[in-house]
Parts: C-alpha cells; structure tokens; sequence
C-alpha cells in the first residue's frame, strides 16, 4: 500500500498531508486526480461522522486506501461556533476570506481572555472492505482581533498561539504541522498504522 488517496481538493491539505505522510513511504493523491468523483456531501452534525463519509466514499470509489479528515475550528465564546460549519460558516458561497471577516464581526467587542479557542480535526482511514481507524488532535488558541500573515489558509490569519506569540498564518509549514490539530491527528493515525496495514493483508 503506496498510495493513499486524501479525500480533499485543498492544494493547502494536500500539501501539508503530503509533507507529514512521506515519512512513512506513502504517496498522497488528491481527489483532483479523480475527477469522476464529485463532491461529497458531508451531512453529519460530528467531525467524525463527516470524515468516516468521506473516506469510505473516496475508498469505495478508487479502490484505494482513503484517507478523510473533518476539521474545524471551535470558538468558545461562540458556543463552540463555527464548528462543522467553518468551512461554509459565512454561507454557499463562502470563501476563507468572508468566512475570516464574519468571524471578526461575530467577535466584535469581546475582550481578549474570551477570545479562546481551538482547531479540532479527526481523521479516518478507510479501505473499500470497510477496515477503518481513526484519531483526533486538537490545538488550543485564541482569535486574534485582525488579519496578519500570508502562510497557512482558512482560519490560520486569525488563529493565535499564545507559545509561539504568533498567528499560524505567520508559521512555517514545519512549525505549523509540529503544533497543528491536523499534525496530531496524522501522528496519532500513523502510531495505529502497522496494526492497520497487517488487517488489511489478512
């Protein structure tokens, strides 16, 4: 098994997945190299019920490993808000940009200790016989009252780590993925992986 197939178009995920998996020998694709399959709708009310969807779609679809991830951000004086809704969180057409700017208003005038907040991502593996793991990482923050930085994408403008004093849009890739929810989640898969691939031999 050299090839997994990540269930995302995201050039920015793709290229961050890519980075964390070729530790491990594995080759990532991206569903823009399968453009037969169109959008999966992602109706679950959990991180996870979205991301075993997406996998077991994509690995049905391909006949290949597929691996799906389900993240968002959870702001607490929102009440856990955006949620699974970050990525559309400013509407149909939302773009990271609109969603960034209705985030700002929304926290329009809340001081800086309420601002706190976390990334959460979990991921599922999944093969077309329906042999599944899956993990979780989270990555605790604050919202940032503007915009700075130009690396990263979707929230990563706004997101503040209070360690490093700085937006996750100002990090290097290498510094995001060590601190990232996306970076837990995928070592905390990878420690599940041998036991995974000797299933999926049997």
């Amino acid at each position: 098994m050299k090839t997994v197939v990540l269930a995302t178009r995201n050039k920015g995920k793709i290229a961050e997945f890519d980075a964390l998996l070729k530790d491990f020998g594995l080759e990532v694709k991206g569903l823009d190299e399968f453009p037969e399959i169109g959008d999966i709708p992602e109706p679950g009310e959990t991180f996870l019920e979205n991301a075993i969807i997406k996998a077991q779609t994509v690995a049905n679809l391909t006949g290949l490993v597929a691996v799906a991830d389900d993240s968002g951000l959870e702001v607490d004086a929102l009440n856990g808000a955006p949620g699974v809704y970050s990525a559309r969180y400013s509407g149909e057409d939302a773009t990271p940009e609109k969603n960034n700017i209705k985030l700002l208003g929304a926290l329009e005038g809340v001081e800086e200790e309420r601002r706190t907040a976390r990334f959460v991502c979990v991921m599922v593996a999944a093969t077309p016989d329906n042999i599944r793991i899956q993990s979780r990482g989270e990555w605790d923050g604050r919202i940032a009252f503007e915009l700075s930085g130009d690396q990263g994408f979707g929230y990563d403008p706004l997101f503040f780590d209070p360690e490093l004093g700085c937006v996750a849009a100002k990090m290097t890739r290498e510094t995001k993925n060590s601190r990232s929810h996306r970076g837990k989640a995928l070592r905390s898969l990878m420690a599940q992986w041998p036991d995974f691939q000797k299933k999926i031999s049997k």
